[in-house]
């Protein structure tokens, strides 16, 4: 339906940005007349200990009001992307990014011009400097990469411009792009889009399920030249700026910025690739729990029980997740009850919304979920998942100051996976019929799959296209299409027919736009599994510690945070264990066939 029918209950609440557009336009006009003063600081930044000072001040302020314009101007055009005049003030707000990144290009290379040791002696000089020390000290680190003040200003200034793959793709996909209609099991024609496609991939109904993924992945493969050229862009865009500023690729230039080491991104996708065979033992259950002779990609999604398809109102699914939380302690439900209460999220999958479900922040108003609910229990899951993200968003936002309260990505997605875990265990536990908890282990591992496998494979692909390209490769999509079909194969091709038409997935994951990105579902899953069963299993301080890990924002790396929450990533033994957690699963699985169909 269009976005003005759903009713104001399910749409999320962006008046806590700016009342109204008029509003969003004064902070606007006056932001863009207010970084002109960046100016008057530039080559005065270390004149002082007080010039430093009203300097950082200065860019604080000028950063948080940026960030409120730039996400209330995200939420509206993600709201509905063919609205044009959403679209323009998406287009204003970044223009005013880029002119701040632009004005304020000279602070850290004129900081990292002086020396580490002045900044010290400042930071004794003014107390006040103090709640800076964190963000001065680190600058330091990227002393090496830093360019020279006019490279830097060309960089800001182009670097609007090097965001275009990922707009037009979201444009093209989420817009443009039409798929046409299919039959449904219940032979209702459906539009089928990237929304639908997730609920038709998982029908009783084979047939369903075969025409939604090859006209889905047809349709994709139809535009297969548009995509190749999108994504081998930002992939030559990352290799270029690494190259400019010195570091040995793209993939160390996305890494060092986290604090993690390459080796880390390397030993996931080897541990990945050596404990293939549970999903492989996992693929012969499913073939038989469906009754097929020979199990397809297509057949991944179908839930192995028939006729569980409980749908959970919006009412319904605040009271589960209220009740799978409550683990935590009350005083965490009691501050997730705002979410729903002050409409943090927006669940409305009308038409022209964004794909997909994200999570954002901003520190002077709250957390923003968006998804398209559809009332599944994949999307309680998604929606639990995102309030993982809100939560940590909201912690570290209200025991930190704005510049410490952005906690890094390789850390982003643990409080997530650790909602989701906790959620799938509380069902599976709660239920006493055999065939739902069946359902319900195959949910469970359906998600270990998709976080621990698939978005390895992602990273892989990932890594691959950069090294091929940085080579002298040219990405075209015969490139693209032949290694992620190979990978495809390497991955789940024991027990399974990879079906030809997967060549062209890789033109619909909007996560290729953000390089790097997709590895840290995997690393943070494999730590939440740790979490969540410390606070299932009621290990001593298990809560205490991950409620003080949400609460540290970036006032300590990623490795040092997780070892707060009594997750040490530097210990191999993570991985294995999660992988032992997943046999665990598969194993279950299989004793529950082999007992019978009969519920107990």
């Amino acid at each position: 339906m269009k976005r003005e029918k759903y009713p104001k209950e399910e749409k999320w609440n962006v008046q806590d940005l700016y009342k109204n557009d008029k509003d969003f336009l004064a902070s606007l006009e006056k932001f863009n007349q207010t970084i002109e003063n960046y100016a008057k600081y530039e080559n005065h930044i270390l004149d002082n200990a007080n010039s430093l000072y009203e300097l950082l001040n200065f860019d604080n302020e000028c950063s948080k009001t940026l960030e409120q314009l730039y996400v209330y101007a995200h939420l509206q055009n993600d709201s509905d992307t063919t609205n044009t005049k959403y679209q323009e003030y998406y287009g204003l707000a970044t223009k005013a990014y880029e002119k701040y990144s632009v004005a304020s290009s000279y602070v850290v290379p004129e900081i990292i011009k002086g020396s580490k040791e002045l900044v010290e002696k400042y930071l004794k000089e003014n107390p006040k400097l103090k709640e800076y020390e964190r963000v001065l000290l680190h600058l330091f680190k990227y002393q090496k990469y830093v360019l020279s003040d006019k490279e830097e200003k060309l960089l800001a200034k182009i670097s609007s411009a090097m965001a275009t793959p990922d707009e037009v793709f979201s444009a093209l996909t989420d817009a443009d792009l039409k798929f046409g209609k299919i039959k449904d099991e219940k032979g209702n024609l459906v539009e089928l889009n990237e929304k639908t496609y997730s609920i038709l991939n998982k029908s009783d109904n084979r047939k369903v399920r075969i025409n939604a993924f090859t006209k889905l992945f047809n349709t994709y493969g139809k535009f297969n030249n548009t995509y190749a050229y999108l994504l081998a862009s930002l992939v030559k865009n990352d290799n270029n700026i690494a190259k400019l500023r010195g570091y040995d690729s793209a993939l160390h230039q996305s890494l060092y910025a986290s604090d993690i080491p390459v080796q880390v991104y390397d030993n996931l996708i080897k541990e990945v690739r050596e404990n293939i065979e549970p999903l492989s033992k996992y693929w012969l259950i499913k073939q038989k729990a469906l009754g097929v002779d020979k199990l397809h990609l297509y057949d991944t999604y179908a839930p192995i029980v028939k006729n569980i398809t409980r749908k959970y109102s919006i009412k319904e699914a605040e009271d589960l997740i209220m009740e799978t939380l409550s683990v935590l302690g009350s005083t965490y439900t009691n501050d997730l009850k705002q979410a729903f209460r002050d409409h943090w999220i927006d669940f409305c999958p009308n038409e022209g919304k964004r794909n997909g479900a994200y999570c954002t922040a901003v520190y002077n108003a709250h957390p923003y979920v968006l998804l398209s609910y559809n009332e599944s229990l994949e999307n309680v899951s998604t929606l639990i998942h995102e309030l993982g993200h809100a939560m940590h968003y909201y912690y570290a936002m209200k025991n930190q100051k704005y510049q410490d309260y952005g906690y890094s990505i390789f850390v982003a997605e643990v409080a997530s996976q650790v909602n989701q875990i906790l959620l799938s265990k509380h069902l599976i536990n709660k239920t006493k019929k055999r065939e739902e908890k069946k359902y319900l282990i195959d949910d469970l591992i359906s998600d270990f799959k998709a976080t621990i496998y698939r978005q390895t494979m992602f990273a892989e692909f990932e890594k691959e296209i950069h090294e091929l390209e940085a080579k002298g490769t040219i990405l075209t999509h015969e490139v693209m299409e032949n290694l992620y079909y190979k990978l495809n194969k390497d991955y789940f091709g024991k027990n399974i027919v990879v079906d030809k038409f997967i060549k062209y997935e890789w033109e619909r994951i909007p996560h290729f736009y953000t390089s790097f990105y997709v590895y840290q579902y995997a690393t943070a899953y494999a730590a939440a599994i740790k979490i969540a069963m410390d606070i299932l299993n009621k290990k001593s301080g298990a809560v205490e510690k991950y409620l003080a890990f949400l609460s540290l924002g970036a006032t300590k790396d990623p490795i040092a945070s997780l070892k707060v929450a009594g997750v040490d990533m530097l210990d191999g033994t993570v991985l294995t264990e999660a992988f032992a957690y997943f046999k665990d699963l598969v194993e279950e699985l299989d004793k529950l066939y082999q007992e019978g169909e009969v519920d107990g």
